[in-house]
């Protein structure tokens, strides 16, 4: 900004700004009007008009903005492929690519990039911090989330080495699409809806007699408990009401697809994303958020391809992408007045599940899988987002059991809630203390690494950060306040 322009003579200015600031020299502008001219008014005004906005930009006197980006991150042909153990896969080719979507929100002075990868598990920590550093400048927030796919390439550590050169590469096309959809924001409103589907099952059937038995496939529909057949749809409009993105929140493992599949595929979340994007014209983009899955499978899993896993996958697909479409046909956005956009990740540092002398006496040819299931501590982080006074969000780094989505939603101090696994990092299953005490895979098995608890003790995080977000909870004793 150039010289500001002359406003009045310097007397005039002088007795107008006082000699002082402060209370004891406050301005009594009926002494100071009478020696203005009114084009010393006139132009007071101007400058003053000029100065507000120099100091306010246009970009953040607009509302909630948001930007969307998409880029493909389909590793090449040849790579293992990760989701089933003692199974050697390795990759032939691609049934449908792999995708990383990316929505930017603004409200005010904050940032915030949602990351939905199409993958098993977020990208590795060093990688992770790498994508923090090349984004800062255009996002401080970061929510980096996996839909879970089992048929895509290894991240989760200790099965197979994480293959760093396409690692690498996909990190910066992800940072650069970032940039991407930060530099293209528009006014935005927001909405949310709530479907129902029956597309899974718990995998863990629990019998009378208290032994927990592996339920998978489930081809009868037989229902099975605890199970929430929740879909939570956010819809992301422009200012003129044409949707951006559109958000499907949902708990089911992608895991249609079995052994004996050797193409990489996002699974039925893939499905779901494209026909809900072909319902709208193909305009938005759709994004699926896994959620509370830890402990739910899709009633078609591991299907072999002999026996139509390409067709189920696309039946189970289409039917949750119909739901979807249908709420978010009938989801009112709305423009805030007052948007605002709040968040935090909090690290909590937990022990491990198991006794490692114990379990090297047991199987001592497990080295490396005993090694990483019992690391002295685990720093895991919780992020939690708030997006004006009614959408929050809570997000645990691995498999969190269905029970947590469920409490969460229950407890959550905000009317329209949204829960995530596989959120900022990857650390295993996190059952429920009760659900640690029955057993079965992922309660009681060398998946779950960290101690009993974690899960909801992340959860109470979660809801306190909620809570201070909103203001009702005081960083004072309340006999202290006026």
């Amino acid at each position: 900004m150039g010289r500001l322009p002359h406003l009045c003579s310097l007397t005039a200015r002088r007795e107008l700004l006082g000699p002082r600031l402060g209370t004891a020299n406050a301005v009594h502008f009926g002494a100071v009007l009478p020696l203005l001219t009114l084009r010393c008014i006139i132009r007071l005004g101007c400058c003053l008009l000029a100065l507000l906005l120099a100091a306010t930009p246009l970009s953040r006197a607009q509302g909630l903005r948001a930007g969307v980006a998409r880029v493909d991150i389909t590793p090449p042909a040849g790579l293992p492929l990760q989701g089933y153990g003692g199974s050697e896969r390795t990759a032939t080719g691609t049934r449908d690519p792999l995708f990383a979507r990316i929505l930017v929100l603004e409200a005010g002075a904050a940032r915030l990039a949602l990351v939905d990868l199409d993958l098993i598990a977020t990208f590795e920590p060093p990688y992770l911090d790498r994508l923090r550093a090349a984004t800062r400048q255009d996002v401080p927030y970061l929510l980096v989330a996996a839909i879970h796919t089992h048929s895509g390439p290894p991240l989760i550590p200790g099965l197979s080495p994480a293959p760093q050169d396409w690692e690498s590469q996909a990190v910066g096309q992800v940072g650069r699409a970032i940039h991407e959809a930060a530099s293209h924001l528009v006014p935005a409103r927001l909405g949310v809806g709530y479907g129902v589907a029956y597309i899974g099952h718990n995998r863990l059937l629990h019998h009378r007699d208290g032994e927990v038995t592996w339920l998978e496939p489930n081809w009868t529909g037989m229902p099975t408990a605890p199970l929430d057949p929740t879909v939570v749809v956010v819809r992301v409009d422009s200012a003129d009401g044409a949707p951006l993105a559109i958000l499907a929140n949902y708990a089911c493992h992608p895991v249609i697809y079995g052994p004996d599949s050797r193409l990489y595929s996002s699974d039925f979340p893939g499905v779901m994303a494209s026909v809900v994007e072909k319902a709208f014209g193909n305009h938005p983009l759709c994004f699926f958020l896994q959620g509370g899955d830890g402990d739910i499978n899709p009633n078609f899993a591991v299907t072999p391809l002999q026996q139509g896993a390409v067709e189920l996958c696309e039946r189970t697909g289409a039917e949750l992408g119909g739901i979807v479409a249908q709420v978010a046909r009938r989801i009112q956005t709305e423009a805030e007045a007052q948007p605002s956009l709040r968040f935090a990740m909090d690290y909590l540092t937990f022990g491990p599940r198991w006794d490692r002398r114990q379990w090297e006496a047991e199987e001592p040819r497990n080295a490396k899988i005993i090694e990483l299931g019992t690391q002295p501590e685990y720093r895991l982080p919780v992020t939690t987002v708030l997006i004006g006074q009614r959408i929050a969000i809570a997000a645990m780094p691995g498999e969190p059991f269905v029970d947590f989505q469920m409490q969460w939603r229950a407890r959550c101090p905000v009317r329209d809630c949204l829960f995530l696994g596989y959120t900022n990092g990857y650390f295993g299953y996190f059952p429920t203390l009760r659900a640690a005490t029955w057993g079965g895979y992922g309660a009681s098995h060398p998946s779950t690494v960290v101690e009993v608890g974690a899960g909801e003790q992340m959860l109470n995080q979660a809801l306190i950060r909620a809570y201070e977000m909103l203001g009702r909870l005081k960083a004072l004793p309340e006999d202290l306040h006026p």
